[in-house]
């Protein structure tokens, strides 16, 4: 079973020997490829092991190179957006964190001398296509360090026009959250939304948000569990996080019409349909 997110016991800093020391600890299971996960699924890990010639690292910021059309070292043909290259793409789409390895053929101050150092989970925040150095297409992926995984500084990031943000170091408590739970509430509704049906198409398949009915973390202690979630579009998620419906104990809606869409296998909890209900709009 893929595992997204942490593994136990594992810190950003672990090194081990060798691509089998990795697989073996549930870093970064495939033993040969940079990048580990399906395009059904998303990708869960990738190692940075100096491959591709447009890959870029600044610390925080990783702009990395999907796979695919190389030969010898080289890039000989354009990538296509597919297999594991639509698995990184996959994991923007549902926003699932991708642990980071860099090699010791990796050039970067950050990369280990010898063996392989886990540098913690990041995000893929966008994906292009276009020209490599070499003249093919290739896939891009920008990848961004979540908080625990941040440094406090960034390595030669590129110049913008724009003024960056400036950055701190700080301490942070992070809910940790179950990403396989949230994948299967939407794979039971086949990413429709259960309030308008909509499942809106993207090129790296459907999209669609999973929504606590008792958010999380303090003071509410949502449970992160299926059955304190719905799939819901990115418009009335929107909408039921801040009280512009709600839900009755029959699934009929209260502030729009029409009724929650059930399906047999997502069992809806009442007491988290009451909690919301009493908390977001009771004096609406």
């Amino acid at each position: 079973m893929r595992v997204f997110g942490d593994i136990p016991d594992l810190e950003p800093g672990d090194e081990f020997e060798s691509r089998e020391a990795l697989a073996e600890a549930g870093v970064h299971p495939p033993t040969v490829a940079g990048i580990s996960g399906s395009q059904h699924e998303g990708a869960d890990s990738i190692v940075l092991s100096g491959g591709y010639e447009d890959d870029e690292d600044f610390g925080d910021v990783i702009i990395y190179t999907g796979s695919g059309g190389q030969k010898n070292g080289k890039q000989v043909a354009d990538q296509a957006l597919k297999g594991r290259n639509r698995a990184l793409a996959r994991s923007k789409i549902e926003g699932l964190p991708i642990r980071v390895t860099r090699g010791f053929k990796h050039r970067n101050e950050l990369s280990p001398k010898s063996g392989y150092r886990y540098c913690g989970l990041f995000f893929v925040d966008d994906f292009w296509c276009e020209k490599g150095k070499s003249g093919f297409y290739v896939w891009r992926y920008r990848l961004i360090a979540d908080e625990k995984s941040a440094t406090s500084y960034l390595i030669g990031e590129p110049p913008s026009e724009s003024a960056a943000p400036k950055r701190k170091q700080s301490s942070v408590n992070r809910i940790v959250r179950d990403y396989q739970r949230a994948l299967n509430v939407k794979s039971w509704h086949a990413s429709q939304c259960q309030i308008c049906g909509l499942a809106i198409s993207t090129s790296a398949g459907l999209y669609a948000e999973a929504a606590h009915i008792q958010p999380l973390g303090a003071p509410h202690g949502g449970p992160d569990i299926e059955e304190n979630m719905l799939c819901l579009c990115p418009n009335h998620h929107v909408m039921f996080d801040n009280g512009g419906f709600t839900i009755d104990d029959d699934l009929s809606l209260i502030g729009i019409p029409g009724k929650l869409k059930a399906v047999a296998r997502h069992n809806i909890g009442r007491r988290f349909i009451r909690y919301h209900r009493e908390h977001y709009t009771k004096n609406a």
